[in-house]
């Protein structure tokens, strides 16, 4: 019997490895887990307003704030990138059945040498895919990728992926793209440093409420 308990023991124990390497093994497991546990204590109500993406959405933490009379539930993860935010659909806005899905991402992809425009576009259409499949008549509002000062080196490629997102979600039903990067512009052409941190990647109040101003004629309100 005691030999038993022992070899149930090592089993459980192997068992416990096995599946800590399983959630270590997907990328931002953690944070999903989070988001799966803050559900479990109180799960947000139907048809709201929900944001994935990257840091940019991730960061924006009083987003609520921004929106009063609006129902944001904020599930941008990290420094996501398309695939990765594919990869979660079904864990971070299919349970929600929300009216409307607002996607900040795209600007991690193009920082890969490797990824060219063309397929930041694809991966964004397979996201797009992935949402409609599941939510025919949902409202996807895609925000353009911004003028970062620190990645410089990709504005070409942002640029022309923001004009293939752009020309392809005119082509859908209930697809919204807003252009963030030449709002984001001086008058001179150079970014508004004024509008990020200082690691001139990530923005500061002042670019969300500009970013706040942008959204607001599409924002629906959720009732």
């Amino acid at each position: 019997m005691r030999a038993k308990q022992q070899l149930n023991t090592v089993l459980l124990s192997i068992l416990f490895a096995l599946c800590s390497m399983l959630l270590h093994a997907q990328p931002y497991a953690e944070q999903i887990a989070a988001f799966k546990k803050q559900d479990s204590t109180s799960f947000p109500a139907k048809n709201g307003i929900v944001f994935i993406g990257s840091s940019s959405f991730t960061r924006w933490t009083d987003v609520q704030n921004y929106f009063p009379g609006k129902r944001i539930i904020n599930r941008a993860f990290g420094g996501s990138t398309l695939p990765e935010v594919i990869m979660y659909v079904d864990e971070i806005v299919t349970p929600y059945s929300p009216k409307q899905v607002v996607i900040y991402c795209g600007e991690n992809d193009l920082t890969d040498d490797k990824v060219t425009p063309v397929m930041a576009l694809d991966r964004f259409k397979q996201l797009f895919t992935a949402l409609r499949s599941k939510m025919p008549k949902v409202s996807i509002v895609y925000m353009g990728m911004k003028p970062s000062p620190s990645r410089r080196k990709i504005f070409g490629k942002v640029m022309v992926a923001n004009g293939y997102i752009r020309d392809y979600m005119n082509e859908q039903h209930y697809a919204y793209f807003i252009d963030t990067y030449y709002p984001m512009l001086l008058k001179n052409g150079q970014p508004n440093g004024a509008l990020f941190t200082e690691d001139s990647l990530h923005m500061n109040a002042d670019g969300y409420k500009l970013w706040k101003y942008l959204m607001d004629p599409y924002i629906l309100r959720a009732k």
